[in-house]
């Protein structure tokens, strides 16, 4: 019964719980990233490079001819199908990108503003008092 217990408190942790609610989430955004390169992106970048479809790029790696992606996907003929892999690329890279910014306004915010008055611990870090003798956070003596 213990192990039962102690996978229960695990589970059920803040931490576990707030990442699976971000994979949850992750793959939601995913799959509005994908539409919208899918969708939105990729066709005019078609169109303006001379009707290209990316998604029906391939080169056929045997000796009978197809047209398209799907016809040689259901003849089972082998293909590098790159128009569908530089899709993803563009997907990854867009999807890096709002991350990265994601991530800097998050970082933005949690920076912590020193006013003047004040000053760092030069252990802790933590803002103290300018005239502060021991920091109220790790206690340590101050010069």
């Amino acid at each position: 019964m213990s192990f039962l217990n102690e996978f229960k408190e695990f589970a059920l942790k803040g931490n576990v719980m707030d990442m699976a609610v971000g994979v949850i989430i992750g793959a939601a955004f995913g799959k509005i990233v994908t539409s919208l390169v899918n969708n939105i992106i990729m066709p005019p970048i078609g169109k303006i490079v001379g009707n290209i479809d990316f998604n029906n790029l391939f080169i056929n790696l045997s000796d009978t001819p197809v047209s398209t992606l799907a016809e040689a996907t259901k003849l089972k003929i082998p293909v590098i199908a790159y128009g569908a892999f530089l899709t993803q690329v563009i997907d990854f890279i867009i999807i890096a990108f709002v991350i990265f910014l994601l991530v800097s306004a998050i970082n933005k915010l949690k920076k912590e503003e020193v006013p003047e008055e004040d000053r760092l611990c030069p252990y802790c870090k933590s803002v103290i008092a300018k005239d502060a003798t021991r920091c109220p956070h790790c206690t340590s003596e101050l010069k």
